[in-house]
């Protein structure tokens, strides 16, 4: 708080320079000199606050309905914020005032004022929705809503839903090109289209889907690289026995020009600051749950290094200097931190319980954390699942939910008020749906 404090005093100085009346040569001489003065010490201040700041990494904690804000200069927890019911994906906007949660249970986003760490509003979506994303200007907010195959748009000034727009089946990755001018939607397929994946490619301008590319089975996420060239859509394969994958998407021409085999289920994809990576959170198929992170050298998209994390990995994300990624660990309730020079884990972070997703805000200062909202977690089910080996959460989910579709045509469309539980809780395991890909490692945990 040092530094805002001299820097305000050095702005009370400078306008009283600046409003005060020179009548000779020699004084406005010398008012000129001093305006110089101020002008470099506000520099000099501002490069020192810039210099002194750091990040923070926010993390949805399904269980414990709640986010936990890491500082990450010190990877310590600084703050935790209550939000909606099984809080899922997380997106935090340009300038980084806001983080948008999306609330699996609740059927809402809750909208963080990140100086503040409190909800300031929440806005209602479509059912079920899984993952967020921001546009590169601020103003809007795209949600996937898995049950009834829509994106919801949110005006951010009104925090107002102002479109919906259909989709292909099961919707769950979203990502924004950096231009702000398409919009990538994965869809997983579903058991009715034997969980055949494709990307739905929105025309931010019209708010219309204006190409479907065929990606691999059951589509779960996606990640643009930062120069808009390319899309890598994560492919969780495992459910058909074969290999999950990334597919590589050229953007000018909307076609898969590349497939790049990973292991086992893949959880979550983020391309580094620079566009030379690509690291995705995977998780074997053993009862230790054994997590790991791919990295992926995009020049050549072989899979290059390995990195072992906590069990199973699901949200990941690049710090925004390219230095660190943070993964979390959704059975082992903690995020990783692996420095990006050497490849290795150099943290730890213990978080709330079953955490699900993370998002970076942009350079601030972390003082802000002082005025934080701490709540208790504590787990308060435990539901039997029954065999789920080799079968990834959105996978079920999707089977699940498209039975009840076949059973019920009328029950997506139903309101979202009043009691829903009772339907949202019919789906295995603790209940994370969709973009919660740490599901299956989670009852893997819960049933040992």
């Amino acid at each position: 708080m040092k530094n805002k404090i001299i820097f305000t005093i050095h702005i009370a100085i400078f306008s009283s320079l600046l409003s005060s009346v020179a009548t000779s040569n020699k004084v406005y001489k010398q008012r000129n000199i001093m305006k110089v003065s101020g002008i470099t010490a506000l520099a000099i201040l501002i490069l020192m606050g810039v210099a002194g700041a750091a990040p923070f990494a926010y993390v949805t904690n399904s269980d414990s309905n709640n986010i936990s804000v890491i500082d990450t200069a010190t990877n310590k927890v600084t703050a935790t914020v209550d939000v909606g019911y099984h809080p899922a994906g997380i997106a935090v906007n340009p300038d980084g005032t806001k983080a948008y949660v999306v609330n699996s249970y609740d059927d809402t986003v809750s909208v963080i004022n990140t100086t503040k760490n409190k909800v300031i509003a929440t806005v209602k979506v479509g059912t079920y929705p899984q993952k967020i994303a921001v546009s590169p200007d601020g103003k809007k907010v795209y949600v996937t809503s898995f049950s009834n195959n829509t994106v919801s748009i949110i005006d951010t000034e009104t925090d107002k839903v102002t479109a919906t727009v259909p989709v292909g089946n099961f919707p769950s990755g979203v990502a924004v090109s950096p231009d702000g001018k398409k919009v990538y939607v994965t869809n997983s397929g579903g058991d009715s289209t034997n969980f055949t994946g494709t990307v739905s490619v929105i025309d931010a301008t019209t708010n219309t889907v204006v190409a479907t590319i065929p990606t691999g089975n059951n589509s779960l996420g996606v990640a643009v690289s930062p120069d808009g060239t390319k899309a890598y859509v994560m492919n969780s394969n495992i459910y058909r026995d074969s290999t999950a994958t990334i597919s590589v998407i050229d953007i000018s021409t909307n076609e898969v020009t590349d497939t790049v085999s990973i292991g086992d289920i893949p959880c979550g994809v983020a391309v580094s600051p620079d566009g030379k990576k690509v690291y995705v959170s995977i998780q074997y198929l053993s009862n230790s749950l054994t997590g790991a992170v791919n990295i992926i050298d995009t020049s050549t998209n072989k899979v290059t290094a390995t990195v072992p994390v906590g069990k199973a990995p699901c949200g990941i994300i690049v710090t925004p200097d390219g230095t660190k990624v943070y993964v979390v660990n959704c059975a082992s309730h903690t995020v990783s931190v692996i420095g990006t020079a050497t490849s290795r884990v150099t943290d730890t972070v213990k978080v709330g319980i079953y955490p699900a997703k993370v998002a970076i805000g942009h350079f601030m200062d972390s003082d802000v954390t002082d005025q934080s909202i701490t709540t208790n977690s504590t787990v308060t089910e435990d539901i039997e699942v029954g065999n789920t080996a080799n079968i990834s959460s959105e996978e079920i989910n999707a089977v699940e939910l498209n039975n009840s579709k076949n059973n019920d045509s009328d029950s997506d469309n139903n309101s979202s008020d009043g009691n829903e539980s009772s339907n949202n809780n019919s789906t295995p395991g603790f209940g994370l749906l969709g973009g919660l890909a740490c599901l299956y490692g989670g009852w893997r945990l819960r049933n040992k």
